[in-house]
């Protein structure tokens, strides 16, 4: 057990202040354009202090809490993926020497090292899941870079959302990988307070330019009753073990349930912190003599993406949502071996016609399609 300490709001700042010293650039949630979003952050003025969200299937609004707390809200529609592995990349750029030879350069590196602030569990081990897929030798430069110098002060839920899956899925609500330092938000009557502990040598570092005191018995168990008790909020369940038969019921009559509502507008997979699936592409100046090569999001949900010679192989609706869901819970242990899923519940919340993954699993794997959706 990590040794712990209790942290006074005045620690939050004092936080944000040792960061900067460092040459950090902090990003953290805040509210912007009615929704709790991540980005550039300078101190917790930027918090969404006093704010939550509802979430339901298909719905997603802010509402003000009862009480001040800086990080009583769950998940919103952008994750930390964006900031590693960025929607748009240079990968290299070529030229034409005084020669006529091609010279070929790689983007250059000019970024500060990132410190985000208030990443929760689930979050954490999608960064764990990506890591499988960017940060080997084939993988993504760009991401094993700013992936190796950032730096990770994770937060405990204090209430989950109903969208929320992550006590079935392993993943949260405590943090308990992935992080230098993890906060719990303890709010009581006198006023608000932080279980503070490290998980890295970096963390405990830190940690100790923060004013604080160690922690007595019953306040580390103020602190670890409240991930528990947002566990026990959690009524959506996923169980990723038997997900992983959907590849034996690829003809279930249930896929072309499901296709009448999906949109295939690729929501799920924009808001997801684990899916990966980018294009390339090649761009020219007018002269011809300077190339440039660009990685971007894609989306299994679009059709170009399985476009090959002749055409689309996944055409109709049907074959892109049972590729994108068989591909998250089954064939991803196959080529990772870990589940695509963390149990966030952004992809219930964002998906327009309110399709809900954690339904339509066991829908799909009845060993009969009687009384099928009539």
């Amino acid at each position: 057990m990590s040794e712990a300490r209790r942290l006074e709001l005045a620690a939050l700042d004092r936080l944000f202040e040792v960061l900067r010293s460092k040459g950090y650039r902090i990003i953290g949630p805040t509210v912007r354009d009615g929704a709790i979003l991540y980005d550039d952050i300078h101190s917790s003025t930027d918090l969404p202090r006093g704010w939550t969200e509802e979430q339901e299937a298909g719905h997603y609004r802010l509402r003000r809490r009862s009480d001040d707390a800086h990080f009583g809200f769950t998940v919103g529609p952008t994750s930390w993926r964006r900031f590693l592995d960025p929607p748009e990349e240079v990968l290299w750029t070529a030229e034409i020497t005084a020669e006529g030879s091609w010279q070929t350069r790689p983007s250059p590196v000019s970024e500060a090292p990132l410190a985000f602030v208030g990443v929760r569990s689930c979050d954490l081990h999608a960064v764990a899941v990506q890591d499988r897929v960017f940060a080997r030798e084939d993988g993504s430069p760009g991401y094993t870079r700013r992936r190796a110098s950032a730096l990770w002060i994770a937060v405990a839920c204090g209430e989950s959302a109903a969208t929320c899956f992550c006590a079935s899925t392993g993943t949260g609500p405590r943090p308990d990988v992935g992080y230098d330092l993890a906060l719990t938000e303890v709010l009581e009557e006198g006023g608000a307070w932080f279980l503070a502990e490290s998980g890295s040598p970096r963390g405990r570092e830190l940690l100790e330019r923060l004013p604080g005191r160690r922690v007595d018995v019953e306040e580390r168990e103020k602190g670890e009753d409240i991930p528990r008790c947002a566990a026990e909020q959690q009524v959506r369940r996923l169980d990723r073990e038997s997900a992983r038969g959907l590849t034996s019921v690829l003809e279930h009559p249930h896929w072309d349930v499901v296709a009448e509502r999906c949109l295939s507008c690729a929501n799920c997979t924009l808001v997801c912190p684990t899916c990966f699936c980018g294009s390339v592409q090649d761009t020219s100046d007018l002269s011809g003599e300077r190339i440039e090569r660009t990685r971007r999001w894609d989306s299994c949900f679009t059709e170009d993406h399985s476009f090959i010679h002749g055409g689309s192989v996944r055409p109709t609706i049907r074959s892109r949502y049972r590729q994108w869901l068989t591909h998250k819970l089954a064939t991803w242990w196959d080529q990772f071996d870990t589940s695509g899923c963390i149990g966030c519940g952004r992809c219930i919340t964002w998906c327009p016609t309110g399709i809900d993954l954690t339904e339509e699993v066991p829908r799909l794997l009845s060993s009969s399609s009687e009384g099928e959706d009539e």
